[in-house]
């Protein structure tokens, strides 16, 4: 999804170009990003989603090399928004409730697939219209509780039953039932290839059933669940800390003693607390600043190979985006290679597709719609606005990013006789209005949550699933029926002829301008060991350890 930071729904995603660093927001940009925060960047500043496969035996993955015990604590431009894991896709949130949460399978660390977690093996029916899993023995919940297959049926089912949440992920699912105390089976409506990753969903995080007692309200204030860290304080506006889970699965996991989020507004203050040791990992170091942190002593600087993808959205109820001919004649106009190098000075590549080199389906060969200005006159011309007009780019407010790409843009369309005004707006305008298609022109991204191209596929390009096709206006009945199709293909072979077509299909219609792919960028003091950022930018901190 996007960047979703955002008080509930924001768009799994996928947010915006959340600083240059271009992290995620999961995820979406596209679902609901409501209070964004957004970073500027002069010197040093940046921009700021399940497939499967048959029986398997769940493996912790990763390993703790270091000292035992320890306070680690990560610097952050933004605090979480809330830890209810059906409504909240701010990706402050889920990088810290996944800590807690943990569902029946995980992705695997390069992205591609799933794996056993929580379910000690899995097997899909003959017919794939149910899968069978088998529970880990001996799971216990953080109050020392044992978890058994009735709460898991009700963390599914309550995911499923939210409204404007992240139940879009669950549509396919028909019951869950549970033979015993270690069985569950979960049946779809339909055969559903993504089942396994959508299963795997931050949404569909295990909890006790009936939340222990408590309200939903409440329990969501102070979490109970399996993972390697449980509740501590939330002290909003400044830090969130949780600590071990004595009671964890994992044989000598966690390592750490406590994780704690800190909000550091200022990247400037963020880079000097991991530099003085009072932080070990920065969450979002500028692109400007990566080449400084390099040639600083104790830091380590790695880019995370992600799944986020930025575009330009054009909305088709508005005149003349209407006519492919206007949207191809902007797309060939984005000089995408002067995007990566004056943006996020080099730390990234053109996108040819809207979906990701890092996700299952993608297809390299599809060309897309690359720069050539020649092509964009010819597309222009063909229009039925062959000289021009006149259109605004509802830009980001502080951003400075966005404010970037839309001078880049700004420039390259005046050559075709298009005049591109800017209204900057704040974050939470921008989501609002092009929610409601009050816009003409604007930016956004997406991040994916899941090892499926389902996820993005389906929300960008099939307006019944309620990504309003990433609130571009379109509706496309030959893409509406690709994607339908795709997502109950069970075929390998099958379900990626269908998404190469998807993808050629799509970049035709020039339904968004396809911009950069970026990775995630991390700075970590050297005496952090085993921390990995997986590409929907989730990682495990159970693996994670402090080294002396």
């Amino acid at each position: 999804m996007r960047d979703r930071d955002t008080d509930v729904p924001e768009s799994s995603g996928a947010e915006m170009l959340e600083h240059l660093r271009i992290p995620v927001i999961s995820r979406r940009r596209a679902l609901q990003l409501a209070a964004l925060g957004l970073g500027a960047i002069g010197a040093p500043t940046l921009l700021a989603a399940c497939g499967g496969s048959t029986a398997a035996t769940a493996t912790g993955g990763g390993s703790s090399a270091g000292k035992k015990g320890g306070a680690l604590v990560i610097v952050r431009d933004r605090d979480s928004v809330d830890m209810d894991k059906t409504m909240v896709f701010s990706n402050g949130s889920l990088w810290v409730y996944q800590q807690m949460y943990e569902c029946l399978l995980a992705m695997t660390d390069d992205g591609q697939g799933v794996k056993p977690w929580l379910a000690e093996s899995y097997e899909m029916a003959a017919d794939n219209m149910s899968c069978t899993f088998k529970l880990k023995a001996g799971v216990k919940f953080s109050n020392g509780q044992p978890m058994t297959s009735a709460d898991v049926k009700f963390s599914i089912d309550e995911s499923s039953k939210t409204k404007g949440g992240w139940e879009f992920i669950n549509t396919a699912i028909k019951e869950v039932t549970t033979p015993d105390d270690l069985t569950v089976v979960v049946k779809t409506k339909y055969p559903w290839a993504p089942l396994l990753a959508d299963l795997s969903c931050p949404n569909n995080g295990i909890i006790p059933k009936d939340y222990g007692g408590k309200t939903a309200k409440d329990f969501y204030a102070a979490p109970i669940a399996t993972g390697p860290f449980m509740w501590d304080t939330w002290e909003k506006g400044n830090f969130i800390r949780l600590k071990k889970n004595p009671t964890y699965w994992q044989p000598g996991k966690p390592s750490l003693d406590t994780v704690t989020w800190k909000v550091v507004t200022d990247e400037n203050a963020r880079a000097i607390q991991l530099q003085g040791g009072q932080a070990h990992i920065n969450e979002a170091p500028p692109f400007s600043s990566l080449e400084q942190l390099k040639a600083t002593p104790n830091i380590k600087v790695e880019l995370f190979p992600s799944t986020r993808t930025d575009y330009i959205m054009m909305n088709q109820t508005k005149t003349p985006f209407q006519d492919v001919h206007v949207r191809r004649a902007i797309s060939y106009a984005i000089n995408r290679e002067a995007l990566v190098k004056n943006v996020l000075f080099g730390n990234g590549t053109p996108a040819n597709s809207f979906l990701m080199p890092t996700v299952p389906f993608y297809d390299k060969n599809c060309p897309g719609i690359q720069y050539d200005m020649d092509k964009a006159r010819a597309e222009l011309k063909q229009s039925s606005v062959p000289n021009g007009f006149t259109t605004t780019w509802l830009g980001l407010s502080g951003d400075s990013v966005d404010s970037a790409i839309s001078q880049i843009m700004q420039a390259s369309l005046k050559d075709l006789g298009i005049t591109l005004k800017i209204q900057n707006v704040d974050g939470s305008a921008q989501h609002d209005m092009t929610g409601k298609l009050q816009y003409e022109i604007a930016h956004s991204y997406w991040t994916m949550d899941l090892a499926d191209p389902d996820e993005l596929v389906q929300y960008a390009l099939d307006p019944d699933s309620g990504g309003r096709s990433f609130n571009t206006g379109m509706k496309n009945v030959e893409l509406i029926d690709l994607t339908r199709r795709a997502a109950r293909e069970f075929d390998k072979a099958k379900r990626q002829a269908l998404y190469t077509q998807i993808q050629q299909k799509a970049a035709e219609t020039a339904f968004l301008g396809f911009l950069f792919y970026t990775p995630f960028p991390y700075a970590t003091r050297s005496s952090v060991n085993g921390f990995q950022v997986l590409p929907t930018g989730f990682y495990h901190m159970e693996n994670v350890s402090l080294s002396a």
